[in-house]
């Protein structure tokens, strides 16, 4: 099964804009896709394209990438040799899959871009973790795009709801609400999106077994394994930590405040300690960090505070599996729950998870507003999330609550538009009913975050 990726077009403005002067680097979690797309890639735009894949190559390309890169003649005729497919200059894509195995192959972009005989995409995750960069040059003659799950809208594709998705679309550009019954149909796509999450893996065997939510599960379990497999094998000083970080995670998305704790993994602990074990779980692309912006202003990222960090599943639907346990997924009974919104614990954390994956994936970086109160000694306003336009000229922010019931306060926004009223465009509610305009809030479902 072929799901439909928005990362596509990209691709194709990569190759008619770029013509071979720079390589194309994809960045993202293990399992979700890009080996796929740029295979299909690979087959549909080029005469022909090989795939190197690093997890599993020969002792012949490595010993061709240690010995062949000063004679190129010598260095293509190989790689023609070996895997039996005829490059065409020009007509050709050679990808390099799994590019963090052997970061040489990552070094030699430059050389090889600058002969011009053909096309280059490189695939990897944990691009950036120091022995996979300390020994090599960064190409610049490379450019770097994040690939993440598939979002909401790509879910939509897959299920073949494309004309839902213009509809929803229509409707927040012009600020009304959908027919109520495609409101509900969209809600009922978007809880099943939250369940099955956006690995392809999840989303085919749902597809292929009659949307069956345990099949589904299966796949997301493995893929849980897979990431705990690769956190073993990371350096000893910081692996211990990273794997308490990321089998904690749903416990502190479930507290009110969702926030890491580091007090309630080890005492005495501080971010300083943690510095390797967050770097190594933002840059595997597993999560999805969020840090407090003290003062929204100018320049989210000019006033972080990086001590107040809430960590999320860069996926919902293994945040599902990652949370529950398989008893409780096979009797169905807990996706049901979800499913009719009859669940009465840890829905507001599967809502704020899922918001911040689709922000992310919208090209956002994560912060949260936090303000203490020292008279009260007690959060007096947080807002989950605080994005903006990253305009130069007119800087503006949005900020936005995720709602998971039907009934809630407006208290914390309504502080923060009043406090920060000049440096605000709009602000959002993000909540399971239809849109509507509430004095100074746009109130929109979950759905329409892939508006924003």
């Amino acid at each position: 099964m072929v799901l439909k990726r928005k990362i596509y077009s990209i691709l194709l403005n990569w190759k008619n804009e770029s013509k071979g002067t720079k390589a194309l680097l994809i960045e993202g979690a293990r399992r979700i896709g890009k080996s796929t797309i740029v295979s299909l890639f690979g087959k549909n735009e080029y005469k022909s394209f090989v795939i190197i894949d690093f997890n599993d190559v020969s002792k012949s390309i490595i010993d061709n990438f240690n010995n062949n890169l000063s004679d190129l003649d010598t260095f293509f005729m190989i790689i023609q040799t070996e895997y039996g497919i005829k490059l065409y200059r020009h007509e050709t894509l050679i990808i390099f899959d799994e590019i963090q195995r052997f970061p040489k192959a990552r070094q030699s972009i430059k050389k090889l871009v600058q002969d011009g005989r053909y096309d280059y995409i490189e695939t990897g995750s944990l691009i950036s973790i120091k022995e996979n960069v300390k020994d090599i040059t960064i190409p610049s003659e490379e450019r770097v795009i994040k690939m993440y799950p598939l979002d909401f809208e790509e879910f939509c594709f897959a299920m073949n709801e494309d004309l839902l998705i213009e509809y929803i679309k229509k409707c927040f550009v012009e600020l009304v609400p959908l027919e109520s019954g495609l409101h509900n149909k969209a809600m009922l796509l978007f809880r099943q999106y939250m369940l099955v999450g956006g690995m392809p893996q999840s989303i085919v065997a749902y597809l292929k077994n009659d949307r069956d939510f345990e099949k589904a599960d299966i796949e997301k379990r493995d893929i849980l394994q897979i990431y705990r497999n690769d956190i073993m094998k990371i350096d000893k000083e910081y692996q211990s930590k990273v794997i308490s970080i990321f089998d904690q995670i749903p416990s502190f998305l479930s507290k009110h405040e969702k926030r890491v704790v580091l007090s309630n993994i080890k005492k005495n602990s501080n971010f300083i300690q943690y510095n390797e074990t967050f770097f190594w779980l933002e840059d595997s692309m597993i999560c999805n960090h969020c840090f407090n912006c003290s003062d929204p202003n100018i320049g989210l990222s000019l006033n972080e505070e990086r001590t107040y960090v809430k960590c999320y599943m860069g996926d919902t639907g293994l945040l599902v599996s990652h949370a529950f346990s398989e008893n409780e997924i096979i009797t169905n009974e807990l996706y049901k729950q979800i499913l009719f919104n009859k669940l009465s614990l840890n829905q507001g954390m599967l809502f704020e998870n899922v918001i911040s994956q689709i922000l992310t994936s919208n090209g956002h970086k994560l912060f949260f507003h936090n303000h203490f109160d020292e008279k009260t000694h007690r959060n007096d306003c947080e807002i989950d999330f605080v994005i903006s336009n990253n305009s130069k000229v007119n800087y503006k922010i949005y900020p936005i609550e995720v709602k998971s019931s039907n009934k809630y306060s407006t208290v914390s926004i309504d502080k923060f538009n009043i406090k920060f009223k000049s440096r605000i465009k709009c602000a959002y509610i993000i909540h399971p009913k239809n849109l509507f305009i509430k004095d100074n809030l746009i109130c929109i479902p979950p759905y329409m975050a892939i508006c924003l």
